[in-house]
């Protein structure tokens, strides 16, 4: 079984491999990642992942695009993440002011002028996703969340997904330790928009575990039924059985008239059956409704000595 971190490296790294269509895609799913990265002024500009694919396309984009030098570095308590900065100040404020940021903005937000056109919003949010995603190991729950570090940047965030035609829900926010996630919850909603960024084999992937985990629900609760009709009728039995017992005891079976005394019998020499099959083996056979009427007698009689 994988763990949840093992289950957004799959997803992260499926998104990480898909090919880019065009430089205005390249540019879209950069932004997101720079945008919603560790650290992203005109001063400085960190990014940080513990998914060797991600830091490789982190790199490819940013290189591709803005040509920077970058300093990677390996972090010594960590081994497995990867931090990526800006060595020269004045590239960060070149990359910073060329996707229309400036040191004056009070707040950090999402610049529409780098996604002007709807099919560039699934290259932004790949972006994001790989930036600050994570998604739950759909054999525990169905949980997507994105984690933002400034308010204005997730309810714009929650306005952009909102603004997608393909989606029918409502992404939800949230405040944890200083910062803030966008989540989303459920099975459809988080297939939906992983299919949309460019997950499809991670979806199938959720769509199998969610059947396999139906399957499976739906085979206990049959299993836990039928354990409760066989206590039922164990417990039935076992009362019955005692009722003619304490009559052959005090009064013997003859006490009984033949039809309760043929019952009575055979009740005792087949505790397990029902008392449909009861009846079908009386001679002659009764019905389910008159076995139980016969048994009433028989817990009357047991009653009254």
């Amino acid at each position: 079984m994988k763990n949840n971190s093992s289950f957004s490296f799959d997803v992260k790294r499926e998104l990480s491999q898909i090919k880019i269509e065009s430089n205005d895609h390249m540019l879209s799913e950069c932004y997101g990642m720079l945008l919603f990265s560790s650290r992203f002024t005109s001063r400085e500009i960190v990014f940080k992942t513990d998914n060797v694919y991600i830091a490789k396309r982190y790199e490819f984009l940013l290189t591709s695009l803005f040509s920077p030098i970058i300093e990677k570095q390996r972090d010594k308590h960590k081994s497995k993440l990867y931090k990526f900065s800006l060595v020269v100040p004045d590239e960060c404020r070149r990359i910073y002011e060329s996707l229309g940021h400036t040191s004056k903005d009070l707040k950090l937000r999402i610049n529409r002028a780098n996604i002007e056109d709807e099919s560039l919003y699934s290259s932004f949010l790949r972006g994001v996703f790989l930036s600050c995603g994570s998604v739950t190991n759909p054999e525990k729950s169905y949980h997507l969340e994105l984690t933002v570090s400034h308010k204005t940047l997730a309810e714009n965030l929650i306005h952009l997904i909102n603004e997608v035609e393909v989606f029918d829900f409502n992404p939800k926010l949230a405040s944890r330790k200083g910062g803030y996630i966008v989540y989303l919850k459920g099975n459809s909603d988080i297939c939906d928009f992983l299919a949309y960024i460019g997950a499809g084999n991670s979806v199938m992937s959720i769509i199998e575990t969610s059947a396999y985990k139906e399957m499976i629900n739906s085979l206990n609760r049959r299993q836990n039924s039928e354990i409760a009709n066989i206590r039922k009728k164990a417990d039935a039995s076992a009362k019955q059985t005692l009722a003619i017992k304490k009559i052959i005891k005090l009064k013997g079976i003859d006490y009984l008239n033949d039809d309760l005394k043929a019952l009575a019998l055979l009740r005792l020499d087949n505790p397990e059956m029902s008392l449909k099959e009861l009846g079908e083996n009386l001679t002659p056979p009764i019905s389910r409704s008159g076995v139980n009427h016969r048994l009433e007698k028989i817990f009357k009689i047991a009653d009254s000595i």
